[in-house]
């Protein structure tokens, strides 16, 4: 099959739902589809205000429509509610073609974090956005959940997974910046943004051993200014992002707003256990189970998983694929030839 997938986030941008689509578009290769994934690398952009990293493109509608008709996909996945999102959501209902989207970021929760919009009116305008779609595709029930209570409909799951070749606890060599650092080591992975909330983790004085912030964003200036006593590590990619999280002795994910949270699950798969808010993404991808530690006292949850073992949380990593995402995936598209 010959699919499509249409994005406002793509490389050279770094965060969860490249990864996603990068991943799952491999996938789906190897198991014999042709994927073609469009992006605002192909256009004239400009800097996302507030967050000039994210490129946004430019009058992308004509061309976007040539595009996607010398393509001639089997079906139609719009990945994002940018301008891209919405100039292949009007191709696709100006041709009465069927499409699905994806419920990757909360989005509504971000923009409230940047300006002083209400909630509502944000959620008014991406229910409208996603109401034509075939499926809305959600990572967790927890979302799922909130969005149906919001007015959503034709929902349905697309899970996630986590390479447990790259992520693993084993054989790893401390990277230069984490040799002879006081222990423990308590790790952030992602984006340095507001909407991460991570100055929640940093604000948090006489913890043991030592913070460390891997990543890069919009707030690292400010926040890197205001906490000097943090490691910095800035952003990092493959073997030396698996070699950072195997250094750690918890992960430490502040963040109130995903959707999910890849780096859960590369923090597990590398051993580490995990210590968070207990809110939609760490609720799921816990699940339940003791391989982290959630608590509104995020002091607490991080001293209380320091005692988890690193065994457990690789044994439940290794429950994740990036096959059955991609094969769910696959069976909520909507062929329209």
């Amino acid at each position: 099959m010959n699919i499509l997938i249409i994005t406002d986030a793509w490389h050279p941008q770094v965060n969860g739902v490249v990864r996603t689509i990068a991943t799952v578009r491999a996938e789906l290769e190897r198991m014999g589809h042709v994927v073609e994934v469009i992006g605002p690398d192909r256009f004239r952009t400009i800097p996302m205000p507030t967050y000039p990293e994210i490129r946004l493109a430019l009058g992308a509608g004509r061309r976007l429509s040539s595009m996607i008709d010398a393509l001639r996909p089997d079906c139609i996945h719009v990945a994002t509610e940018g301008p891209l999102g919405h100039a292949a959501r009007r191709y696709c209902l100006k041709r009465d073609i069927p499409f699905t989207t994806a419920y990757h970021t909360r989005f509504p929760e971000y923009v409230r974090d940047r300006m002083p919009i209400p909630l509502a009116l944000s959620y008014a305008v991406v229910r409208r956005f996603h109401k034509p779609a075939a499926a809305v595709m959600v990572a967790t029930p927890s979302i799922e959940q909130d969005l149906r209570a919001r007015g959503f409909t034709n929902i349905r799951r697309w899970t996630r997974g986590v390479d447990t070749d790259l992520f693993r606890p084993e054989g790893r060599t401390l990277p230069p910046l984490l040799q002879d650092l006081p222990r423990p080591i308590l790790m952030y992975v992602g984006r340095v943004a507001v909407e991460k909330n991570l100055e929640d983790f940093l604000k948090i004085r006489d913890l043991p051993g030592t913070k460390v912030v891997v990543g890069d964003g919009p707030a690292r200036a400010e926040l890197q200014a205001k906490y000097p006593e943090a490691v910095w590590c800035g952003a990092q990619h493959g073997e030396a992002l698996a070699h950072h999280y195997a250094a750690a002795d918890v992960f430490v994910f502040p963040s109130r707003t995903d959707t999910f949270g890849l780096v859960l699950l590369e923090a597990l798969a590398s051993g580490v256990p995990v210590a968070a808010y207990p809110v939609p993404g760490p609720l799921d991808v816990l699940n339940g189970t003791p391989v982290g530690c959630l608590n509104e006292d995020l002091r607490h949850a991080i001293e209380s998983a320091l005692s988890i073992p690193r065994d457990r949380c690789r044994e439940y990593a290794l429950s994740f694929s990036w096959r059955k995402s991609a094969e769910q995936f696959l069976a909520n598209l909507r062929p329209f030839t």
